[in-house]
């Protein structure tokens, strides 16, 4: 909760919500209701489920007359105008979903924000308690239909509007396709002719390098009246469903209310057995990280499988973030169900033994560019069996695809200009100067920003830990002998990487061989369920300390250690100047899970007992550390409840930046904290 005094407007436009309807839709704005992003809105809409996004209801503008004097509950942000309402707002808080308190003399109203899961539905529901006085609510639909990574600079814009009542049907840009529906349970919608809301300013937008002003229609306006000590509860309904009449706003809260309470329940995160379970802040730790997770989770209908999201705004679901999150977001929670068919999603379109690292957000057409997405699904196999049990699962519906992914990288894969092989010596070999495959992959037209083809550090260490689970399951699957193969494969793989990788000089590994940069990729050696690296090794101790004191920061590690050619630690500016600095010096909370896991190993390893109880208290004052630093971040600086994408370094601050909600930012940090 942000009381009042908090609620300055350079605070509050700083401070991002979202709310998702598992559908790859949201709603998003600043807890001052002034929209900064063209991505921006109550209602943003996937036309084809859960891509082609689309804006349609901007924001929903309240203003309040009482007696005969106005005043405004709303902020815009104009270029030369600036409208107040947030100075009107006396808290603002978020469990499951926004809410927003507002006092004017008088009188209260409260404000909840509210998706309809699985439908294109947003519904703000208000509580109006009046005073002494006659009092008018307005409000005001702010209303748009265009792709969201657009904006709208129509002088005019198409509007025809079929009234019945207070249910209005709108098209809006002649896209008869998709009809608009607003309804309100109270009150009298009077029918504007020609109102546009011209010189929108998305502030976010300009820093980015983007069109930065919008001209949006305003259809109309709901009028409520409440005489003196009256109290009403009013539903407002945005919607692609004809039939929003009937949709009940407290219904659907409670819904949503219970729905968050069943999956909190069942991730049994609160359950007695767990020793924080009576601490407050654990507590709402666990309520923040279901509802934070449970944003990512999203079902295909196309596939008629779920997916996970890798990012809000702009992303869609990508294979290489769907396996990295998938542990925290999914397994952690106990959403078992939902791993299942993320997996099945992973294999739906496998092609010669890649999975897809994504899909076009307007045809759903697979893309493959990508040489680690395959790997990792090995590693998310064995953490699924870790957690289930459920071997047999796996055996008939996951492992086939495994032996094919094995097969083709021991071979060539040259979709896509990904060039993946293994090589004479074990090692697998990707990509070209144009192609960029791992997840570092930034690119501005056909220049590689940060080129990494050749022999990566953390695609072989992924192809010796897939070679291990390989054997494992293998064994139980066609027993020793059908494993020997993957056996002798991953031995091979080891010797090769142990006497090459290792750059004695700068005590680390090499990033790719031939690059001797210190970035953080290094770590996959130790942190996967089959080190490449011994644990307990000289090696490990070094590549630690070097991470330790060239990458490590609080908000996550360096993609690239000061000093090194390239390093830009700042991301600012256009979109060129961020995609030079993306993954060249740039802080990223998600490698922070890689670290833990690597302390995990060494922890595991090590034989010593004083060696042992020493990493054991350096995990501790780690995690105690993550845990300080993000739930501020989470409650007081960044997006509530979420967690950023990158950070950049300005001065002797730390900036949260890229997308406001990152799906590899939240299962990380929360894996590590709970």
């Amino acid at each position: 909760m942000m009381e009042n005094e908090k609620i300055t407007l350079e605070k509050g436009l700083q401070r991002e919500w979202i709310i998702t309807n598992g559908i790859g839709g949201y709603a998003s704005s600043t807890i001052v209701g002034v929209n900064t992003r063209k991505y921006h809105g109550l209602l943003v809409a996937p036309f084809n489920a859960p891509g082609c996004r689309n804006l349609i209801l901007s924001k929903l503008d309240e203003s309040i007359k009482i007696d005969d004097k106005g005043y405004k509950l709303y902020s815009n942000i104009c270029k030369d105008y600036i409208s107040d309402g947030y100075k009107n707002i006396i808290s603002f808080e978020k469990e499951y979903m926004p809410i927003f308190t507002y006092r004017v003399e008088d009188v209260i109203v409260k404000k909840f924000i509210c998706m309809e899961y699985g439908k294109n539905t947003t519904v703000v529901y208000y509580y109006i308690k009046n005073q002494n006085s006659n009092t008018k609510l307005t409000l005001a639909p702010i209303v748009n239909c265009r792709d969201f990574h657009s904006v709208n600079n129509k002088e005019h814009i198409n509007l025809m509007q079929d009234i019945r009542n207070n249910k209005v049907k709108m098209v809006v840009n002649d896209n008869t396709q998709h009809p608009i529906y607003m309804n309100l349970s109270d009150g009298t919608y009077i029918k504007h002719d020609g109102d546009m809301f011209r010189g929108m300013y998305y502030i976010e937008e300009e820093k980015r390098g983007q069109e930065a002003v919008e001209n949006h229609v305003v259809p109309g306006r709901y009028e409520v009246e409440l005489a003196p000590n009256e109290e009403k509860y009013i539903t407002f309904v945005c919607s692609l469903e004809e039939n929003i009449e009937e949709k009940d706003g407290r219904e659907i809260i409670s819904k949503e209310v219970i729905r968050f309470s069943e999956l909190t329940y069942d991730s049994e995160l609160l359950d007695a057995k767990v020793k924080e379970s009576t601490n407050p802040e654990y507590v709402s730790l666990v309520k923040e990280y279901i509802t934070a997770s449970d944003n990512f989770v999203v079902y295909r209908p196309s596939f008629a499988l779920y997916t996970l999201i890798a990012g809000y705004p702009w992303f869609l679901d990508w294979g290489r973030d769907s396996l990295i999150s998938f542990e925290g977001l999914l397994l952690k929670s106990k959403r078992y169900n939902v791993a299942r068919e993320v997996l099945l999603t992973c294999i739906r379109d496998m092609k010669y033994g890649l999975i897809p690292n994504g899909y076009s957000g307007y045809d759903n057409r697979p893309l493959y560019n990508s040489a680690d997405a395959s790997l990792l699904l090995f590693e998310q196999v064995k953490k699924y069996i870790n957690y289930t049990g459920e071997y047999e699962w796996i055996r008939d519906n996951i492992y086939p695809s495994l032996e094919k992914i094995i097969e083709a990288y021991t071979g060539k894969i040259d979709i896509d200009g990904n060039n993946i092989y293994m090589d004479d010596d074990y090692l697998i070999s990707s990509g070209t100067e144009n192609i960029q495959n791992t997840w570092m992959d930034a690119k501005i037209g056909d220049y590689v920003v940060t080129p990494r083809n050749g022999k990566a550090v953390e695609i072989n260490s992924m192809w010796y830990n897939a070679l291990k689970i390989m054997e494992e399951l293998t064994i139980l699957t066609k027993g020793k002998k059908d494993a020997k193969k993957y056996a002798d494969m991953a031995e091979r793989c080891k010797d090769s990487f142990e006497a090459k990788f290792y750059n004695k000089r700068r005590k680390c590994l090499y990033d790719v061989l031939g690059d001797s940069k210190i970035r953080p990729n290094q770590l996959f050696s130790l942190s996967l369920s089959y080190p490449v690296i011994d644990p307990s090794s000289e090696i490990a101790n070094d590549i630690i300390s070097t991470v330790e004191k060239k990458l490590l920061t609080p908000y996550g590690l360096k993609t690239l250690a000061k000093g090194e050619e390239g390093y830009k630690e700042s991301y600012e500016g256009d979109m060129v100047k961020r995609d030079m600095s993306y993954h060249q010096g740039t802080i990223w909370p998600w490698l922070l899970g890689l670290y833990y896991d690597a302390l995990n190993n060494m922890i595991k390893s090590e034989k010593k007992k004083s060696i042992k109880q020493e990493l054991e208290k350096k995990k501790q004052e780690f995690k105690e550390e993550v845990r300080k630093i993000f739930v501020q971040e989470m409650n007081e600086n960044s997006t509530v409840g979420n967690i950023r994408e990158l950070y950049s370094k300005i001065g002797k601050d730390y900036k949260p930046d890229g997308t406001f909600a990152q799906a590899w930012s939240v299962s990380e940090i929360f894996r590590i904290i709970l």
